[in-house]
């Protein structure tokens, strides 16, 4: 059986579409749910368990995603065993895709997430063409992270249940793979909706840079880094010299965000959840 962990820290605004999109077209027997409300001061855990029986929810009164991912863990009973956040939308057929890959025991895969739908209308432009680069960038297609779906084997589950408390535990978990034993499954994909202003999807860029820091600080210097070059950038404008306009804002918030996370790397600040709200309005 597989086992489907869903993180949610008071997502009452979403958390109905991703459950309705899970079990509409998968059988009792094929997903096992789990649903972990922590910290929730609003109707998360009613409207998780208004969908009956197939999905079970835990409360836990800590409001820690790396806590409620363990919890999870705790009540979880099968594999392979996927991660996914509460504000994303993955159907069963994805399900079934993501973890075919993990269920041959010939395979040197351990873990595999699907590949990202980013619906940019009614973003304002600039998120647009910050977007416009950032999918096209070549860690952002390779890793595993920014998909909020993570699907793991038994053993690749064992590889990232060592790894530390992070904020970014999906680029953590990534990282923790070799490209060799990491997959992007074309047949699978998943919804993941953008911020749709500046401000906040600064509040996202601010956060990435804060927990980027956060995840180099454990590794050694010979590890895989997930960060953008100037060489990025330069080769996808020479691939496409419409994308420079695009560029230039993506540089502007990278930069406005590496100057922002300043106070709470120096702090060490790794507590600090900055979220976005435009992207779970409806």
């Amino acid at each position: 059986m597989t086992s489907i962990v869903i993180p949610a820290h008071n997502e009452a605004q979403v958390i109905g579409r991703l459950l309705d999109s899970l079990v509409a077209d998968s059988a009792d027997s094929e997903t096992d749910i789990v649903v972990v409300c922590n910290g929730c001061t609003d109707d998360t855990a009613r409207i998780a368990n208004a969908h009956g029986p197939r999905v079970r929810v835990v409360e836990i009164p800590t409001p820690s995603k790396h806590a409620a991912l363990r919890a999870g863990d705790d009540h979880a009973r099968g594999f392979p065993r996927l991660y996914v956040d509460a504000d994303v939308v993955i159907t069963g057929a994805d399900v079934r895709a993501l973890v075919e890959p993990l269920d041959d025991d010939t395979s040197e895969i351990l873990a595999t997430a699907p590949e990202r739908q980013i619906p940019l209308a009614g973003c304002g432009w600039r998120v647009r063409a910050y977007y416009r680069v950032w999918q096209r960038l070549p860690a952002v297609r390779e890793g595993l992270f920014g998909r909020g779906v993570i699907a793991v084997s038994k053993a690749g589950h064992a590889r990232i249940a060592a790894l530390p408390p992070l904020m970014a535990d999906d680029l953590a978990a990534s990282l923790a793979f070799a490209p060799g034993e990491r997959l992007v499954v074309g047949g699978a994909g998943v919804v993941v909706h953008p911020p749709r202003t500046w401000r906040d999807l600064m509040k996202r860029r601010v956060r990435a840079a804060v927990s980027t820091a956060q995840v180099e600080q454990h590794q050694g210097p010979e590890d895989a880094s997930a960060r953008t070059s100037v060489a990025d950038l330069k080769a996808l404008v020479r691939r496409d010299p419409k994308l420079l306009p695009s560029v230039v804002v993506f540089v502007a918030a990278a930069v406005a965000a590496r100057r922002a996370s300043r106070k709470a790397i120096r702090a060490q600040d790794f507590g600090t959840w900055l979220r976005d709200e435009s992207s779970r309005q409806n």
